[in-house]
């Protein structure tokens, strides 16, 4: 599968730099890092919220989780994680789980993790997953500028078992 075509020409439009890396085919954002040999909190991963007032697009590393709770209170709405069957006809052009961080494209709010701007490098899905899109720290904040997406401090460090 290609780069959905409304993402390159996202990026083409916004003269944005990055590279396409290629990597064996992946199960989650955890396993995206480990097969295309990255730090997983270089990887941006898309989680997709809703509430009665519609979606709104989180941005965080793969090693994060959101905190429902805080974003919830921050952004004063009762957010609760998009469905599957939501996100199959919200992102017609990418398979399930490999989201790329480009809410204005879906018709959608975002907001990006502090976070996420520690990383000299950033990663993310390209919308299937065997491919990955590389950005400098800059151009990722750039795009994020472009999308309007606030930025707050909302996630919290996975779980490991």
């Amino acid at each position: 599968m290609a780069i959905p075509s409304k993402v390159h020409e996202f990026m083409m439009e916004h003269g944005l730099r990055y590279d396409v890396l290629n990597h064996p085919h992946s199960h989650s954002s955890m396993d995206t890092a480990h097969q295309a040999r990255i730090p997983a909190n270089s990887l941006a991963k898309s989680v997709v919220l809703e509430d009665d007032h519609g979606y709104l697009m989180a941005v965080l590393p793969s090693t994060e989780h959101v905190q429902l709770g805080i974003l919830s209170r921050a952004m004063h709405r009762e957010l609760r994680l998009a469905s599957e069957s939501e996100l199959a006809s919200l992102f017609e052009d990418c398979e399930a789980g490999a989201v790329p961080p480009l809410g204005s494209v879906y018709g959608m709010r975002m907001i990006v993790d502090e976070s996420i701007a520690d990383q000299e490098e950033i990663y993310f899905e390209a919308g299937d997953h065997e491919k990955i899109i590389q950005m400098s720290r800059s151009d990722f904040m750039t795009m994020m500028e472009m999308e309007n997406a606030e930025r707050m401090h909302f996630s919290g460090r996975q779980w490991r078992h």
